[in-house]
């Protein structure tokens, strides 16, 4: 990849606005677009190193994509816009064109994709390579903060920069994990560009709990059920793994779930309420346990929810303390109360969420520019003509296992696509 100067280059037809997973995919599909291989594709970056996120999502593994990408895996935009991208660029295409570049992917059982290496430095190293091949020229530790429209061109400007381009695509993410360099400031080139900002949130963040219970399992994971109200009624919920912190929540379950409660109000009255045995309801839990009691088998509760449904002996002692439970006595004693407080701690446990841990942990950002301000054909601005966008700066969030990242590849893929098709008009 080419580095340009001390300043950029004057003069550029696509400049790419943040080198993340959407700007890189960007810049690669513009470079691909452009069959005359005449036009100057620029890839600015506020970093002295760019993909960061990339390097660190999944554990430093980086989930790609996943087997199964439907819209109902995303919020935030309607889903007829994000399954119109997805077509565009779907996850059969994404596998392929990482295979192209040499990142050959391996199916989990979950349904993720990772890089055989296991690493997310494959991968960024991948898209870097094919950016150089291409001649996309990179400019990094750039910060743009004022883009102007004058004419047909667009001026760039910020530390560093003073140049103008013809297209201009916006991936600069959204305000999680700031330390990568998302600071919300692509927001603010978009408002003075005549867009409106759906208000942000964290998400796919974990879940805050000061209650000393629940933090002194820290390090305990199990699958879990997790279910969000609004003034008493179920909203939303989210079953996979749970992990329980010194600062309460964390986990696929959690993640996935702590969006929604980001973006509610105290007025709302949000609860979160855990099933720790999903695959039960409180009426077959109950039969389990007559059945037990009828086997007068002496056995206590403790040792009988430890070997039933292998819990782990902290976690069993937890809810033993909060359902009240004797635990001197055995399953066939249990007085009714007992027994209903036991089942009720088990299938629908009130957890006491404070809060959310925030941008500082969160691995998406919810809200951003709205995608009713966005053509879906080509994801060019409504607004301001020239003006694209793609990936984590749009009004969409998906959820937890590479949907992100496959919302990143196909909104930069059309993106890039579109503004060099653009110019050929």
């Amino acid at each position: 990849m080419k580095q340009s100067e001390s300043r950029s280059t004057t003069s550029v037809d696509v400049a790419v606005i943040g080198a993340g997973a959407a700007g890189l995919m960007a810049a690669i599909a513009a470079a691909r677009q452009d069959s005359s291989k005449t036009l100057k594709i620029l890839l600015l970056d506020t970093r002295p190193k760019i993909g960061a996120k990339i390097l660190i999502s999944g554990g430093t593994r980086c989930n790609v994509t996943n087997r199964r990408v439907t819209p109902s895996d995303y919020y935030g935009g309607p889903s007829h816009f994000v399954k119109h991208i997805l077509e565009a660029f779907s996850p059969d295409q994404t596998r392929n064109f990482f295979e192209e570049i040499g990142v050959p992917l391996v199916l989990e059982v979950t349904g993720k994709y990772f890089p055989t290496t296991h690493s997310g430095k494959t991968v960024l190293e991948a898209l870097m390579k094919e950016c150089a091949r291409l001649g996309v020229i990179l400019k990094t530790e750039c910060r743009i903060t004022q883009i102007k429209k004058e004419g047909d061109r667009f001026h760039l400007k910020g530390d560093g920069v003073d140049s103008t381009s013809r297209r201009v695509v916006l991936a600069t993410g959204g305000l999680s994990y700031p330390e990568t360099g998302s600071d919300g400031t692509g927001y603010k080139i978009a408002q003075s560009l005549g867009h409106t900002l759906v208000p942000t949130a964290a998400a796919l963040t974990p879940l805050l709990c000061q209650d000393e219970d629940w933090q002194s399992l820290s390090g305990i994971a199990l699958e879990a059920a997790l279910y969000f109200y609004e003034n008493g009624k179920k909203k939303e919920e989210s079953r996979s793994a749970l992990l329980f912190t010194h600062f309460g929540f964390s986990g696929p379950s959690a993640l996935d779930i702590s969006r929604f409660w980001a973006r509610s109000s105290a007025d709302k009255h949000p609860e979160i309420f855990a099933r720790f045995l999903p695959e039960e309801n409180e009426e077959t839990l109950k039969k389990i346990l007559d059945a037990q009691a009828k086997a007068a088998s002496g056995q206590r509760v403790k040792r009988f929810l430890m070997e039933r449904f292998a819990f782990p002996e902290r976690f069993v002692e937890i809810i033993i303390k909060k359902s009240g439970v004797d635990e001197t006595r055995s399953v066939a004693k249990l007085l009714a109360p007992q027994k209903s407080a036991l089942i009720r701690y088990l299938m629908n446990c009130p957890l006491p969420i404070t809060g959310v841990y925030g941008y500082k942990k969160a691995e998406v950002t919810s809200g951003g520019i709205p995608v009713s301000e966005v053509k879906n054909a080509t994801m060019e601005s409504k607004r301001t003509p020239g003006l694209y966008f793609a990936g984590e700066i749009l009004d969409v969030d998906g959820r937890i296992g590479g949907f992100n990242f496959q919302w990143a590849w196909s909104t930069g893929t059309v993106a890039g696509r579109s503004a060099v098709k653009s110019l050929a008009a």
